[in-house]
């Protein structure tokens, strides 16, 4: 027996149980620690690819804006090649935001029915149309079949791709990625400045042209973005398909 009273062995036995102890302190505090760093990875891969679709999502505001900076430059080639009144320019110019309003109004109900990712496709076929139809224009009635049709298609889409933002954000960047179509709109706005500069030196029945159909290219990349963005899993879940979350 030691001085103490305690076997020698009792000794060791307890020194061993504090190793073990140790090592398993050690193991616990690495297994959380490499938890913790995939977490962190994980977070920042979903953080970026919440942002591509939140991008993705506000390419149609870039058409509202993009109408509005591109017909104050066009509006002056359309008079001179199609020899349309001022009371036409006014009611060419002005019809898109107010068919724009009843395409938001149908919006929100086709966005419940077949869900926020395919009502932006669906905006961006509708105003894909609509600006081949005033690409192609060849008199006032034909451009403003596709002024109507455009004004659906933003309609649409500037209704839908606030909503699927929202949705498919996380609480601590809702609020900046909501404001992603805000920002894209003045982006469109200047993207239409820069058309009317660049193609103003044509001749007046073509430069106008060129100008709305370079609109068309913001809903091409919808168009692809598709292939891309999950549907939002809100709308999943108000449906009934949580077999179809994306994890």
């Amino acid at each position: 027996m030691g001085l103490s009273g305690i076997p020698l062995g009792t000794k060791n036995k307890y020194k061993r149980m504090d190793s073990e102890s140790e090592v398993e302190l050690t193991e616990e505090h690495e297994d959380a620690a490499s938890r913790h760093h995939l977490q962190q990875i994980r977070s920042k891969q979903t953080r970026k690819y919440v942002l591509a679709c939140a991008i993705f999502a506000s390419l149609n505001h870039v058409l509202l804006g993009y109408d509005v900076g591109v017909m104050s430059g066009a509006i002056i080639f359309i008079q001179e090649d199609l020899k349309i009144t001022e009371v036409q320019e006014e009611v060419l110019v002005g019809i898109l935001s107010i068919v724009s309003l009843f395409g938001s109004l149908g919006g929100g109900k086709t966005s419940d029915i077949i869900g926020r990712k395919w009502t932006m496709a669906l905006a961006a076929v509708v105003f894909q149309a609509g600006a081949a139809t005033m690409t192609l224009a060849p008199s006032f009635e034909i451009l403003m079949v596709g002024r109507l049709l455009a004004g659906i298609g933003i309609g649409f889409g500037g209704m839908v791709a606030p909503v699927y933002i929202a949705e498919i954000s996380p609480t601590i960047d809702r609020g900046s990625l909501t404001s992603f179509p805000e920002i894209f709109i003045n982006l469109g706005i200047l993207l239409g400045y820069v058309s009317n500069y660049a193609f103003s030196g044509l001749p007046a029945h073509i430069n106008w042209r060129i100008m709305l159909a370079v609109g068309i290219m913001p809903s091409i990349f919808t168009g692809f973005a598709l292939f891309v963005i999950p549907e939002s899993p809100r709308w999943l879940v108000l449906q009934n398909r949580v077999d179809e979350l994306q994890p």
